[in-house]
């Protein structure tokens, strides 16, 4: 939001200087930007009066003009522009003053004539864009004649630029800031005087609401008779400058002019387009409508519009339509001035590639009393300025759908319980009546009704906030904090996400923290069971849905390695996932990884070798023998979506899907633009319960043992069988056992391979004697036969 200082201090004038009053609004939680000169910097030019002048010999442009700054003193200069004549008061740069493009103005001679300085244009004093000959200064000037001429036309004015945040739409006007001052210095806000405007003529427009739920409040006026020749007043060119918002043409100036003063966006049509009357409805299929811009876009069925009985006139609350546009000859007008409700218009600038002054207010809510009121007022303007009659405002209001103004109770010892410090009545009182909310004093403390143009007061917290930051965060006592301080007991009975992180980091694994907000394509892709919740307002559209799962983060991770050359990958990350549809939406933690590349980094003692399947099942492994049921847990060959289906495998416990491994589809490697191998996998925290606790055994002094066994079984038995087997023996002296071996190939059935065995025997009390590990193997090896039908290689 820019302003000008100067219009600011029309409404209020606090007695302090431009720092002050731009750090009172910081620290109050309007951060002012920039603080920039309303016209560039240059000295030396007064105000000057054309005494004479006469034609240069020889020449068909040049004049040469007698020029006073007082009654005494006059100079000589030759002067090029068409307008200048005698009686004109004018800017004169005396010989060694400055102008901003640079000049330095000396004396010099034109054609044999000496020039003691240079009547100048507004362009080369900064003030606009482009000129047409010399500044014309008005009559008044003849009081300051010989002065500087920054202070006759007020050019020591200063442009603040104002960063709001898109809860505080109240301070997108000068009327807003202004209040906001005058609370903040204790200072009364003079507005400017609004009557209302009789009407002159009887005719009118019928209105017609037919989507009420967008727009409850349409007020509107016609305005015959204007003079379309009348230019705008310098006095409101020069304040929207200074808002960045160039002059177009009377009406639409005053239009402007009412936005920003007020903060009531407004249009004007042109009367003799509209056909019928107005209507007020969404857009319909096949609707087209060029812009003010010139641009033609295609009417979808969500667009609010404003139309007539025949076609469609504006795109409401952003922008108007050509064809309807007020031009040169323009003398009848209507005037709009409504009421749009927020989520109406959000996102619909943006659909269209389109951002205006109107849709940034509209969007995050204009107050809905405020449209009779900027009708008025730009009615007035417009008369006054350029004539014509009004006829009467015609309103349509659906207050069903208007906004409700909420009562708060504000509890006084919850002020001093909130912000720390005692606040007197009375301040609290004129801290709350100065933002315009209407006060009454209760037993308890204060019933707050809150004005229609504050959307962001809703709670009892939002007034005490309002409180502290009327009475300055600076301002607040330095003290400590009191109370007492509490142990926390952390069991070790309690698995922790630290415990899980702390073996993924040691195992070479990296954490990263990814946004909860994904692209809906990528979760489409790599989570296509689960429905996201959309965002209704997201940042942006690849940040639209909220995930129901890591992966697609730890993706967007592993792919910005990759484009940097980092080959060898191991990521992870702990945090939630989100299911389930509004209201019923539950949040989960979660643990999940991505790898690729090399399982060891490349070194010369090492022989390489890519990470697969199993080193990354070992990686789960070692998480869940964090579990004090850690053999509850099962995996189980399944199919994911994402993941190929013959290197996955679904994490089971008592029945329960806990988790997925797996390597990434090559189809969805392909769509992602994955050049690597990538495997993922993902674990539920809060179902791996209670962490296993390390008991102490005493170690065996009695020799071990090792005997190794190799056999064929079926391709289809799993090695976990064979172990379920194994420990179904429940023997006192198997210490151990693994697999060392995995052969298929020459030499064997297809349908067979081949399995070797280790076996580690040893027992606490006694030494092993052969008859008893021989008794053990033949017994192990007969079970085996019988349950899974294995055949002893010799």
């Amino acid at each position: 939001m820019k302003f000008s200082e100067s219009w600011l201090r029309t409404w209020v004038n606090p007695h302090c200087d431009t720092e002050t009053l731009t750090n009172r609004l910081t620290f109050s939680g309007l951060e002012v930007d920039s603080i920039t000169p309303a016209t560039p910097s240059f000295k030396g030019v007064v105000v000057a009066k054309v005494i004479e002048l006469r034609a240069l010999e020889g020449s068909n442009k040049l004049h040469v003009c007698q020029v006073s700054v007082t009654q005494r003193e006059t100079f000589q200069v030759v002067c090029g522009a068409s307008n200048v004549q005698a009686g004109l008061y004018v800017a004169f740069a005396q010989v060694g003053a400055r102008l901003p493009n640079g000049i330095f103005i000396e004396k010099k001679k034109l054609r044999g004539i000496e020039s003691h300085g240079m009547l100048c244009s507004a362009t080369e004093l900064g003030l606009t864009e482009q000129s047409h000959g010399i500044l014309e200064l008005a009559q008044t000037a003849q009081d300051f004649l010989g002065k500087d001429i920054r202070e006759f036309l007020n050019l020591d004015d200063v442009i603040i630029e104002i960063g709001l945040t898109p809860n505080r739409s109240d301070c997108l006007s000068i009327a807003g800031i202004a209040r906001e001052v005058g609370a903040l210095f204790s200072q009364p806000v003079q507005h400017p005087e609004i009557a209302s405007i009789p009407p002159e003529i009887d005719k009118t427009l019928p209105v017609e609401i037919l989507v009420p739920e967008s727009c409850p409040r349409y007020l509107g006026r016609i305005v015959q008779g204007i003079n379309p020749q009348t230019l705008t007043p310098e006095w409101i060119k020069e304040r929207l400058q200074c808002c960045g918002i160039r002059s177009l043409n009377l009406p639409i100036d005053i239009t402007n002019y009412v936005m920003v003063e007020l903060g009531q966006p407004m249009h004007a049509f042109d009367l003799n387009q509209i056909s019928g009357g107005i209507q007020v409805r969404y857009g319909r299929s096949e609707e087209s409508l060029t812009l003010l811009d010139n641009s033609t876009i295609t009417l979808d069925p969500n667009a609010l519009v404003i139309a007539d009985h025949q076609k469609v006139l504006a795109l409401a609350g952003i922008m108007g339509g050509s064809d309807s546009a007020i031009g040169d000859q323009s003398q009848d007008l209507f005037l709009e001035s409504a009421f749009f409700i927020p989520t109406a218009i959000a996102g619909r600038s943006r659909n269209y590639g389109l951002h205006t002054e109107s849709s940034h207010r509209f969007e995050r809510g204009v107050d809905p009393n405020l449209p009779r009121q900027a009708l008025e007022r730009a009615t007035g303007l417009l008369l006054k300025i350029a004539g014509g009659k009004a006829g009467p405002i015609v309103e349509a209001t659906h207050r069903d759908f208007l906004p409700s103004q909420p009562i708060i109770h504000l509890r006084e010892h919850r002020i001093k319980q909130i912000l720390g410090i005692y606040l007197p009545q009375d301040q609290v009182l004129t801290h709350l009546t100065g933002l315009g909310l209407e006060v009454t004093t209760i037993e308890s403390g204060w019933e707050v009704k809150i004005p229609s143009f504050r959307f962001d007061l809703t709670y009892e917290v939002d007034l005490i906030e309002e409180l502290g930051r009327l009475h300055g965060y600076d301002n607040f006592p330095t003290t400590r904090p009191t109370g007492a301080i509490k142990p926390q007991f952390h069991t070790e009975a309690k698995i922790s996400t630290y415990d899980i992180q702390q073996i993924l980091v040691n195992r070479g694994y990296q954490e990263v923290i990814t946004y909860s907000f994904i692209d809906p394509q990528i979760q489409q892709l790599l989570d296509p069971n689960q429905k996201a919740i959309s965002l209704a307002n997201p940042i942006s559209s690849d940040m639209a849905v909220m995930r129901t799962s890591l992966w697609p983060g730890l993706i967007q991770a592993f792919k910005y390695n990759q484009y940097r050359q980092q080959e060898r990958i191991r990521l992870f990350e702990s945090g939630l996932i989100f299911t389930g549809q509004l209201p019923s939406v539950t949040q989960e933690p979660v643990i999940a990884g991505v790898v690729s590349g090399l399982y060891h980094p490349e070194q010369w003692g090492i022989y390489s070798q890519s990470v697969d399947f199993f080193h990354m099942k070992g990686d789960v492994e070692s998480l869940l023998t964090l579990s004090d049921k850690q053999s509850s847990f099962l995996f189980k060959q399944s199919q994911h979506p994402a993941l190929h289906p013959g290197q996955s495998a679904e994490i089971i416990y008592h029945g329960k899907s806990i988790g997925w491994l797996g390597a990434l589809q090559p189809e969805l490697a392909n769509k992602l633009d994955l050049t690597q191998q990538v495997y993922l996998f993902f674990l539920k925290i809060n179902l791996l319960f209670l962490k296993r606790h390390p008991v102490f055994q005493p170690l065996s002094k009695f020799p071990e043992i090792h005997r190794d066994i190799a056999f064929l079984i079926d391709k289809s038995i799993s090695v976990k069988s064979v172990f379920d087997c194994i420990k179904s023996l429940k023997s006192d002296i198997l210490k151990e056992h693994y697999l060392f071996d995995l052969y298929t190939g020459k030499g064997i059935d297809p349908d067979k391979k081949s399995l070797a065995l280790k076996f580690v025997l040893q027992h606490q009390d006694y030494t092993l004697t052969d008859e008893i590990v021989h008794n053990f193997m033949e017994q192990m090896v007969k079970m085996l036969v019988s349950e899974l039908n294995i055949i002893i290689r010799e």
